[in-house]
């Protein structure tokens, strides 16, 4: 006897009139954010390609261009409401780039080229310690504490290497690598960062700081003041505003100690019982 059967000419036409499935909708890109996004990106590249060309001060500038350009992207994208998963991931790549491979490697051509493998040695903690500090922060973003870092930001920490290179370049500091305290200076320098990006020393992240509130007019007044002591002489000013900010961590740090209060930026346990000893 023969099992097949023929389909009931109703059973076709029921599965005629059924709507065939929607394909899922593909997801834009939103363009603006992600542009400041590209332009840092750029920033960092632009500052790898003149430090092969020994140009080391317009390397410096450019990571300083992609800081600014980085710290605009977020903003942009809260106030036009185009945050996304996309663009927090470009960020962070943008940011591997611009403030880690990139100081590293200006640092080791300006400096640490003639320390053999010490050089490239610093080179790598200072790279690899930009890349643990970006992975952490990506993982901890729902537990720290908004008002700290956890670790010196990746920016600073570019901004304290390349300061370096941009100031001493600026007075005139030329065969670097014939100065011997100039290139321990970097060496010292590269490592200072590096490692304390990876540490759990408190930073002020600034992010508790309302620009839609109403201030005193002498605020107004001490901000033009800041901006014409940059412009008089902008490596200097800046470097040395970065250098006392990559100190700060460790003063909060020492003073939370010294009075019995937490040190520690994370607001509550995370749910990965591994990494419980990372965060004291």
């Amino acid at each position: 006897m023969n099992q097949n059967t023929t389909p009931d000419r109703g059973d076709l036409d029921d599965d005629l009139d059924e709507p065939a499935p929607l394909r899922p909708r593909r997801k834009g890109i939103y363009i603006l954010p992600n542009l400041f996004t590209l332009a840092a990106l750029f920033g960092g590249f632009y500052a790898i390609v003149m430090a092969m060309n020994g140009r080391f001060d317009q390397a410096a500038i450019g990571v300083f261009c992609a800081m600014v350009l980085d710290s605009l992207d977020g903003r942009v994208a809260r106030m036009t409401n185009t945050t996304s998963a996309f663009g927090e991931q470009m960020d962070s790549l943008s940011d591997m780039v611009s403030f880690g491979a990139a100081p590293a490697l200006i640092m080791y051509e300006w400096a640490l080229k003639g320390l053999g493998k010490l050089g490239w040695i610093a080179a790598f903690v200072y790279c690899s310690g930009a890349a643990l500090r970006l992975a952490r922060f990506n993982t901890n973003i729902g537990v720290v504490d908004k008002r700290y870092f956890q670790g010196l930001p990746s920016p600073a920490a570019a901004a304290l290497v390349t300061g370096l290179i941009w100031v001493m370049d600026d007075m005139g500091f030329r065969g670097v690598r014939d100065i011997e305290w100039l290139i321990w200076l970097a060496f010292a320098t590269t490592l200072y960062a590096g490692l304390t990006m990876v540490t759990n020393v408190p930073f002020y992240s600034f992010k508790d700081v309302n620009f839609k509130r109403t201030v005193p007019f002498i605020v107004i007044v001490a901000i033009a003041l800041g901006i014409a002591v940059i412009t008089y002489h902008p490596p200097l000013v800046l470097f040395g505003v970065f250098v006392v900010y990559g100190l700060s961590g460790y003063v909060v740090y020492g003073v939370r100690k010294s009075r019995g209060r937490p040190v520690s930026v994370i607001a509550t346990s995370t749910d990965e019982p591994d990494e419980r000893g990372l965060h004291r």
